[in-house]
């Protein structure tokens, strides 16, 4: 918990790790082990779990808690580990919450309620209640409007950062990049803010924000890790050629339904036992086998060392 503290340090790239199941549907918690320990070995700057790349949504509250427990338990402090624990139920938002603080999570990732579409009071109410709830755990706003049909507006989000010193940041996973600049210009340089849309990751930094959550990180840590290193250094070079050269791989996540294609891919090179994907997705088709082969002809060389690596 030594990130939870000090919430300034989770920055960079933050690894949305898939929930791997096994052939028969079951939660695979060798699997996960083995994905976080790849992604520590691969200097993923920090680890987050069951945001939408995990299918948290086809997932007991019970299923969701072990998957915290897990990776909590690998990541053991060494980098920031910032799982998501909201649903469209606050009672379920509560308790995983209060899991991943007992489990020794830096900060929480709430979505915004989703399918009910609440106004921008009912929202700050929602995460009012959490904040109370939990004082002394950071808590990150999730708005991904494509996936819950409601958009928090910049100045909800300033309200809220400015009553709650708990409310610490927000992903944005909007493709609209004037809201990143408004919801920035509302709250200051003091709220921390992660891109959730691989293709704003390198455009957001040069506004402020302090990092990205890229589904592609599950593919090739080393190469988004180390486009923050080189925005961070001052290689804007390095930065933009990586931004460019990911291009395919972003192509490959969003093939079909993410997070098919990622499982897939991971399968196929032995890091997960299954490929499996709980309804209502499917597995990767073999149209889109074929076109996330054809993407690859272009970026493997960014794929970090998956059949290399040992767990």
């Amino acid at each position: 918990m030594k990130f939870r503290h000090d919430p300034q340090r989770i920055r960079g790239s933050i690894a949305p790790v898939i929930t791997p199941f096994t052939e028969a549907g079951e939660l695979d918690a060798a699997g996960l082990r083995t994905l976080v320990r790849f992604q520590l070995a691969n200097g993923t700057h920090g680890i987050s779990l069951g945001g939408s790349t995990g299918e948290p949504g086809a997932q007991t509250v019970t299923e969701r808690a072990e998957a915290v427990r897990v990776a909590a338990g690998v990541i053991d402090d060494r980098v920031p580990f910032v799982p998501g624990t909201g649903s469209a139920k606050l009672d379920e938002t509560l308790e995983l919450t209060g899991i991943a603080r007992d489990a020794g999570a830096d900060a929480a990732l709430i979505i915004t309620p989703y399918y009910a579409r609440p106004t921008q009071e009912a929202l700050y109410s929602w995460y009012a209640t959490v904040a109370r709830e939990f004082p002394d755990l950071p808590l990150v706003i999730y708005n991904v409007p494509s996936r819950t049909a409601v958009d928090i507006a910049p100045e909800t989000v300033a309200r809220l950062f400015t009553d709650f010193d708990n409310i610490v940041g927000i992903k944005e996973t909007t493709k609209d990049f004037e809201h990143f600049s408004r919801v920035m210009h509302a709250c200051g340089p003091q709220l921390l803010v992660w891109s959730g849309i691989e293709l704003l990751c390198l455009p957001l930094l040069s506004l402020g924000g302090v990092g990205f959550v890229s589904a592609v990180a599950n593919l090739a840590p080393q190469a988004v890790a180390r486009m923050y290193d080189a925005h961070t250094a001052g290689d804007a070079t390095t930065a933009r050629e990586l931004h460019y050269r990911l291009h395919p791989l972003v192509d490959v996540v969003f093939t079909e339904t993410n997070p098919a294609a990622v499982k897939w891919l991971l399968a196929r090179h032995g890091l997960i036992a299954s490929a499996h994907v709980r309804p209502p997705l499917i597995p990767l088709t073999g149209s889109g086998q074929s076109r996330v082969t054809e993407l690859l002809s272009d970026s493997r060389d960014l794929l970090s060392p998956l059949e290399d690596f040992d767990g």
